[in-house]
C-alpha cells in the first residue's frame, strides 16, 4: 500500500497535517471524507486540487467519502469570502448533488465490490430534521465561544474586511462542519478530514468536537492541501470570462484544453503533479524533456492531454487538438464542420466578428467583404489582388475567384463564414 501522504508531499499537496495523522494512515485502511460545496450543478478546476487528494487517497487503498454540503451550502461559509452566499432551496441543491457526483465519477470508483469504494454523502440528510434545541444541547455545549472567536476565518470578518461583519448563522458554520465530521465518525467510521487549506480552522474544530463529545482517545486527524494559485499570485482557474468549469456546457473541451495548454513553464511544472496521477519517474523525465527545449512545451501539451482525457475523454481531447489546429496548423473545411457551434465560437474568439444579414447572401464576395460593416478588405482592388495571388480562404477553401457567389449553402452550422486573409488573419462573419 502506497503512503499517502507521502504521495501527497512529492506532489506538492500537502500544507497542514495534524501529529500522528501519517503514522495512523499506515497502520489500517483508513475513511477520509472531503467536503464540496453544491452551490452550482458543475465544480470548477478550483476544485480539483481536493478530488485528486480524494483520488490519490483510493489509490493508496484508503475510503474516500465525499460529503455535499446540502445543509451548510444553505448557510455559507465565512472561511475566505467577504460576503455571505445566496441561500439554496432543496430542489437545486438536489440537482447539484446529482450533476457533480456524475462529474467525480470520472475520478473515483463509486461502484466497485472493493471495501474501499467511494461513497458520497450529503450533509442535508441528517441535518435537516435536527432541531435548533438539540443542536444547542448536543453540539453547543461542548465548544466555547473563546474557541471559535480565535478561529483566523471568524478574526478577518470581524476586523473590517467584510463590510457587513458576520451574521451569526455564518458564525455558527464551524460547529456545524465539526458536527459532520462528528456524525460521519459515530456512523461511517470516518476519522480523517481532507479539505483546502483555508478549511484549517473548521476542520479543527471538528477534531476537537469529536474529542470532546466522545473522549480523548476518539482518534481523530486532518490535513489539508495547499491553495493553489497562478504564478501572479491570483486565484487558480479564474481567468477574465470566469472560472474553468468541468461541465462542457460551461466550458467546452477545446476551452478546458487551452487553458491547460497556456499555462507557464513554472506552473506546468507544478500542475502536471497536482492535477494528473502521473507516476514520480515519469513526471521528473517529463520536466528534464522540457527543460531542455522549453519552446516545445511537451510539459504543458502533456499536461493538457492528462487533464482533458480525466475529465472529458478521449475523443473530446483529439476533438481540442483537432480545433487548435485549425487556427494553427493545416486544417480543412472538412475539420471545420465537424465542430460544435460553441467550440467555433471558442476557437475563433479572438479574431474580429462581423455580422451579416441573410438576405444579403447571392452577392459576389467582393460585395459582402468590403462593406463598410463588414470591412474584411480596405478596397475591391486589394481583395482582387489577394485572391488573384492565392491569399484569401473561405471555410478552409481557397477563394477560386474574387466574384464568387456566397450563398446559404457555404455557410457553417448554417449560420457563419470564416475568412482568412493571409496565413494568420481570420474574421467570423454571423449571418443572421
Amino acid at each position: 500500500m502506497k503512503n499517502f501522504v507521502e504521495e501527497l508531499k512529492w506532489r506538492g499537496m500537502l500544507a497542514q497535517i495534524m501529529p500522528g495523522t501519517e503514522e495512523f494512515l499506515q497502520k489500517q485502511m483508513v475513511s477520509a471524507y472531503l467536503g464540496t460545496d453544491p452551490t452550482a450543478d458543475s465544480l470548477h478546476i478550483g476544485h480539483l486540487c481536493g478530488i485528486m487528494m480524494l483520488r490519490h487517497l483510493q489509490r493508496c487503498g484508503h475510503k474516500p467519502y465525499l460529503l455535499v454540503g446540502g445543509a451548510t451550502g444553505m448557510i455559507g461559509d465565512p472561511s475566505g469570502k467577504s460576503q455571505e452566499r445566496n441561500l439554496l432551496d432543496a430542489d437545486t441543491l438536489y440537482h447539484n448533488q446529482e450533476a457533480i457526483k456524475n462529474q467525480v465519477s470520472k475520478f473515483l470508483d463509486f461502484d466497485g465490490n472493493e471495501p474501499n469504494k467511494a461513497e458520497m454523502v450529503n450533509n442535508y440528510d441528517w441535518m435537516k430534521d435536527f432541531t435548533f434545541l438539540d443542536f444547542a444541547r448536543e453540539v453547543g455545549k461542548h465548544i466555547t465561544v473563546n474557541y471559535m472567536m480565535a478561529k483566523d476565518s471568524v478574526q478577518k470578518r470581524l476586523n473590517g474586511e467584510a463590510r457587513d461583519g458576520l451574521s451569526f448563522t455564518e458564525f455558527t458554520y464551524q460547529l456545524l462542519q465539526g458536527y459532520d465530521f462528528l456524525y460521519l465518525y459515530q456512523r461511517h467510521g470516518v476519522q480523517l478530514q481532507l479539505g483546502g487549506n483555508d478549511q484549517w480552522g473548521n476542520m479543527t474544530t471538528g477534531t476537537e468536537l469529536i474529542r470532546r463529545t466522545l473522549g480523548s482517545e476518539a482518534e481523530a486527524y486532518c490535513l489539508t492541501c495547499p491553495l493553489i494559485t497562478k504564478a501572479d499570485g491570483k486565484k487558480f482557474g479564474k481567468t477574465e470570462s470566469g472560472n474553468i468549469w468541468l461541465d462542457r456546457n460551461r466550458t467546452t473541451p477545446y476551452a478546458f484544453y487551452q487553458f491547460w495548454l497556456n499555462v507557464g513553464d513554472e506552473e506546468a511544472e507544478k500542475y502536471i503533479k497536482i492535477f494528473t496521477s502521473l507516476e514520480r519517474d515519469t513526471i521528473e523525465a517529463l520536466i528534464d524533456e522540457h527543460r531542455q527545449d522549453p519552446g516545445r512545451r511537451v510539459l504543458q501539451r502533456r499536461l493538457a492531454e492528462e487533464v482533458t482525457v480525466m475529465v472529458h475523454s478521449e475523443e473530446d481531447l483529439q476533438m481540442a487538438i483537432e480545433a487548435s489546429n485549425i487556427l494553427f496548423g493545416k486544417a480543412t473545411k472538412e475539420n471545420l464542420q465537424k465542430l460544435d457551434e460553441a467550440t467555433l465560437l471558442d476557437v475563433f474568439a479572438g479574431v474580429p466578428h462581423f455580422t451579416l444579414a441573410k438576405d444579403q447572401l447571392g452577392q459576389p464576395a467582393v460585395e459582402l467583404f468590403t462593406r463598410d460593416d463588414v470591412k474584411i478588405f480596405a478596397s475591391k482592388g486589394e481583395m482582387r489582388k489577394l485572391v488573384q495571388g492565392g491569399g484569401v480562404s473561405l471555410n478552409k477553401e481557397k477563394l477560386a475567384a474574387f466574384d464568387q457567389v456566397i450563398t446559404a449553402d457555404d455557410l457553417i452550422d448554417g449560420k457563419y463564414l470564416l475568412v482568412q486573409r493571409g496565413k494568420k488573419n481570420y474574421y467570423l462573419v454571423t449571418v443572421k
